[in-house]
């Protein structure tokens, strides 16, 4: 059997150890996981020599069963058993996704602590899983981190609703400007951190990336408490960072790639009807942004909108540009 196989059988013996209250048999566990005895026992026998604290008793029939003893580590009194401490571990490759970002620091304090918590040897068997089991980090803003005060500030904004002063290095206006906003949350979106804040100068709502922000200063005064609240979706209309209104979208899938479509939610108000041929329409009440675009491009020839017509002339648009590119060229 192969070996990835077999580190993730002995996992499972794990949790259901730890999830049986009496324990379990190993004529049992071997039922439960679909294997022999004989192989139940090396399984038992290799987390003993990993360092999990297992032990066998007699119950009242007389039956051998066997249980782990969650409560021999230190932290497990609050709130967490074994077998969440070593998801908590070996899910360390999946949250790259914030790595760079400000909280990255206290991520690393806080798996420094939880290893205090698991023996050498214990680190050592959870250390083999991630190989089975990965995650592709996102793409994260280039080079380096967001400032630590500024995300400092722009927290304490947030909590306390104080008006704040900041000096923003803007993308689509290729210059750095001044704004004085109403910051209303931080969000963390595909690997980069957004700040969502309520601009006066132009009655509305922005998104501003917070890598892109050179510094903050707080004001004296305060602002309103913002709606709606804060445990909304901010970006609940859009396939990005965007917070416009939303519209009736629909898009024709040709057979080609209908399958991957179909496969995943890509907005929660998604609907799918096939139209023959192997093709299919998806329809989404998202916003006109370029993340919506740039995804319906990413289809190449196997995608069209066929509503609204405002967002088939762009796209349409976009690809002539492209095209005009290559002839050029």
């Amino acid at each position: 059997m192969p070996r990835n196989q077999e580190v993730i059988r002995q996992w499972k013996v794990l949790h259901v150890l730890e999830s049986s209250r009496h324990g379990a048999a190993i004529g049992a566990l071997a039922d439960t996981l679909g294997v022999t005895t004989r192989t139940i026992r090396r399984d038992l026998a290799a987390l003993q020599e990993a360092g999990f604290p297992l032990y066998d008793e007699h119950d009242e029939d007389g039956r051998v069963r066997w249980q782990l003893d969650g409560h021999v580590l230190g932290g497990i009194e609050a709130g967490f058993t074994l077998a969440e401490l070593c998801a908590l571990y070996i899910s360390r490759n999946m949250l790259e996704s914030v790595a760079g970002s400000p909280f990255q620091r206290d991520l690393t304090n806080a798996f420094g602590r939880l290893e205090k918590m698991l023996t050498p040897r214990m680190r050592q068997f959870l250390d083999r899983l991630p190989t089975v089991l990965t995650a592709k980090p996102g793409p994260r803003a280039r080079g380096g981190t967001s400032s630590s005060a500024v995300v400092d500030r722009l927290l304490e904004a947030t909590l306390h609703f104080r008006v704040a002063t900041m000096r923003y290095d803007s993308v689509s206006s290729r210059r750095v400007k001044d704004y004085l906003v109403h910051p209303h949350r931080l969000a963390l979106v595909d690997g980069g951190l957004y700040l969502l804040a309520y601009v006066p100068e132009y009655e509305a709502i922005r998104t501003f990336a917070v890598d892109r922000i050179a510094s903050v200063s707080l004001e004296k005064q305060t602002f309103a408490p913002p709606k709606p609240p804060n445990g909304e979706d901010a970006f609940a209309n859009s396939l990005g960072v965007n917070t416009g209104p939303a519209v009736r979208v629909e898009i024709a899938f040709d057979s080609p790639v209908a399958p991957y479509v179909r496969a995943r939610v890509w907005h929660s108000s998604q609907e799918i009807t096939d139209i023959g041929n192997g093709g299919l329409m998806l329809t989404m009440n998202v916003c006109h942004d370029w993340a919506l675009r740039s995804w319906i491009l990413g289809w190449g020839p196997y995608a069209k909108v066929v509503m609204p017509a405002t967002l088939a002339r762009e796209v349409r648009a976009d690809l002539e540009a492209a095209l005009s590119r290559y002839h050029r060229s």
